[in-house]
């Protein structure tokens, strides 16, 4: 990756992999890219007002500042995909298809992440393999497994270097998430600092795997900086980090804050997903192809996310 272009840069995950690529490959040469103006993104480096759905406009930007790889983040997710199914599908899909459309004709990688949600209630629970049944009964499901399928298409029809990984429900202590079936698991610290309680939307013995950002930002340059000629899979991988309920989270953060209380008022549509997904992935293959090895576990992730909220609250 030399010069690199990021659709979707003002989400959760474009927030923070925009700053972390412009660290590493320097800020002129990773341009950033969302529906709307992202200030402290354009003060960093370059910055462009993109419609992902405009394939015109994309190309542009591609061929202006001589684009190598696309890092194609627009996604609408889970539970606001459910409210919308058929926007979910349009924005989707409609951003992935113009991506890969783009780099066939200008030359370019892809990577597009996957999620945990391309599973389905068919899919093997724990340590979920690799190569499985994938049914899922979400339309953000629906996108992922379209998205895999679509990029290996593209790889082996015309030869586009694609590249993707499942993520698990991704915790930031920087960008809030938006709408996801995992976003309790960031908000409960939010709330833990705030409040000293929370109220809890999915039910208390569901297992969903979860990753730091951290993690899950070096995943991205690591596979996409790793030899092709070593990578047996492509779209799209598993990769883990760790998996806990409600439950578990909530006694972590009562280690730390032992007066720390918390009900519920389950969500019957994140229910409904949550319990679709898988308890735990199995992540071999992307040990063995790209050498992946998550760094943060749930302990050393929970002393992190309590330091920078309340640092963050205290400067509000």
């Amino acid at each position: 990756m030399k010069r690199i272009l990021i659709v979707g840069a003002g989400g959760q995950i474009g927030s923070e992999l925009t700053t972390y690529l412009r660290k590493i490959y320097g800020d002129a040469n990773v341009v950033a890219t969302d529906v709307r103006e992202c200030k402290a993104l354009a003060e960093q480096g370059p910055f462009e007002v993109l419609d992902a759905l405009d394939a015109n406009a994309m190309a542009s930007v591609v061929s202006r500042y001589g684009i190598d790889t696309i890092f194609n983040l627009v996604a609408l997710l889970s539970a606001v995909g459910e409210k919308n199914p058929q926007l979910a599908w349009k924005v989707n899909i409609g951003a992935l298809t113009n991506s890969l459309e783009v780099a066939r004709e200008r030359k370019c990688a892809v990577f597009t992440p996957s999620s945990i949600g391309a599973f389905g209630p068919s899919s093997p629970k724990d340590k979920t393999p690799q190569d499985t049944v994938m049914r899922p009964t979400t339309m953000y499901g629906v996108c992922k497994v379209t998205g895999e399928l679509m990029s290996d298409y593209y790889h082996s029809r015309f030869g586009v270097d694609t590249r993707s990984v499942r993520f698990p429900g991704l915790i930031s202590n920087v960008t809030l998430p938006g709408g996801g079936t995992t976003d309790y698991a960031v908000e409960i610290y939010y709330e833990a600092i705030r409040s000293g309680r929370f109220t809890c939307p999915v039910p208390s013995d569901v297992y969903m795997d979860m990753m730091y950002m951290p993690d899950a930002l070096r995943a991205c340059v690591e596979l996409m900086e790793a030899d092709p000629a070593k990578l047996v899979h492509r779209n799209s991988f598993n990769i883990a980090s760790m998996s806990f309920t409600p439950e578990v989270i909530c006694a972590e953060i009562r280690k730390r804050l032992p007066d720390f209380t918390m009900d519920y008022d389950v969500d019957p549509v994140k229910k409904a997903i949550a319990e679709s997904w898988p308890n735990s992935l199995d992540d071999t293959c992307a040990r063995e192809e790209w050498g992946w090895k998550p760094e943060w576990d749930l302990s050393r992730m929970t002393d992190d996310m309590l330091e920078h909220i309340r640092q963050k609250l205290a400067l509000a």
